[in-house]
């Protein structure tokens, strides 16, 4: 496991600042809670997280193309030695041959969304509501500002304190694994996004980026109960422009679980079952409001998968995955102290924070 103290840290660094067509969520190798593969030339490395017999990689591996199936086969082979449950979680089409070439059984889990910046725009009858909010946030008074690397510890009891009260009107604890939790070394790893009212920092986002300026996106995005109404609506409306002036070319809200799947009658019965659970399981999570709110953007939708030797040990790892996410059987029963910040109903902010 990568510690702040650990040698690793500093391998992982550099193979972040070249990998070829890395990803946003490359960035939660910074996190402190995987094991890591790395490739005979140290220029490539593929993390993992462990629990009890089931080893889950997130994502393909990261650094060069032409180590990638070197990497995946080490995987399998070392969870085969140990009598583990390999499985590759998040991974994209562009991942499939691969995986496939390995022997894998495939399964859609969700979706993810990504704008172009270059269509972006808030002109037209489409896009008034958003303009609108977008503007009489900046009105009243909020203000956008971006913090290169490392100047959060500037103002890292600020962010702590938003944190700390979002977490406090939120069900479930800290995350971790395949989304960010908030731990000062972390946060300051990454730019950080803030919005500013009264003077003080009321919003924030990490943002993840990537060396070929390509594509990025954000992971913690938290708020405190001072905040403007419309606060994150307005905080990526002012994302979209700066990642257009940084040179960007798209933006990552991050995945819709259980969106796109099929419930036909020929369908997988994990696809059926999801898609169940996409229709009719809104007192579990938000499924249909996260996916709506990311269509305000018109984002392109790309499918995810998680793959692995068996169909049948599908569920239990993605059982695995959602325990590694939200800190185990401890996260997942935590409760908010107090009412949410803002209702959880189709259409808020509060659907993509729950994404």
């Amino acid at each position: 496991m990568v510690g702040e103290e650990d040698p690793d840290f500093a391998r992982v660094r550099a193979i972040l600042a070249k990998a070829e067509d890395a990803e946003p969520w490359a960035n939660l190798a910074l996190l402190g809670d995987k094991r890591f593969l790395f490739s005979a030339s140290g220029e490539s490395f593929l993390m993992f997280g462990v629990r009890g017999r089931s080893w889950i990689a997130l994502g393909a591996p990261v650094g060069r193309r032409d180590e990638r199936m070197e990497l995946l086969w080490r995987f399998r082979e070392l969870a085969d030695s140990h009598a583990a449950r390999p499985a590759i979680y998040g991974i994209g089409p562009e991942d499939l041959p691969d995986v496939v070439e390995l022997g894998l059984s495939i399964q859609k889990t969700g979706e993810s969304a990504a704008t172009t910046l270059d269509s972006f725009s808030l002109e037209g009858r489409r896009r008034g509501v958003l303009r609108r909010a977008w503007r009489q946030t900046g009105e009243g008074g909020a203000t956008f500002a971006v913090l290169e690397v490392g100047e959060a510890w500037n103002h890292m009891d600020e962010l702590r304190a938003v944190s700390d009260d979002w977490l406090d009107h939120h069900a479930g604890g800290e995350k971790g694994f395949s989304m960010g939790g908030f731990s000062p070394r972390y946060v300051a790893e990454f730019p950080v996004a803030v919005v500013r009212a009264g003077g003080r920092i009321v919003a924030f986002a990490t943002l993840w980026t990537t060396p070929a300026r390509t594509i990025f996106s954000i992971d913690l995005m938290r708020y405190d109960d001072s905040a403007p109404k419309n606060v994150m609506d307005y905080l990526f409306v002012e994302l979209l422009h700066w990642g257009r002036n940084q040179g960007y070319t798209a933006f990552e809200f991050g995945v819709a679980p259980l969106a796109g799947l099929e419930d036909r009658p020929l369908a997988p019965i994990m696809s059926r079952v999801g898609r169940l659970l996409f229709e009719r399981g809104e007192e579990i999570y938000n499924f249909r409001g996260v996916r709506r709110y990311k269509d305000k953007y018109d984002p392109v939708w790309q499918p995810r998968y998680i793959a692995a030797p068996h169909k049948w040990t599908i569920p239990m790892l993605l059982a695995d995955v959602g325990l590694l996410s939200s800190g185990g059987m401890a996260g997942l029963a935590k409760r908010p102290s107090s009412k949410p910040l803002i209702p959880a109903k189709a259409g808020t902010q509060a659907e993509l924070l729950a994404g």
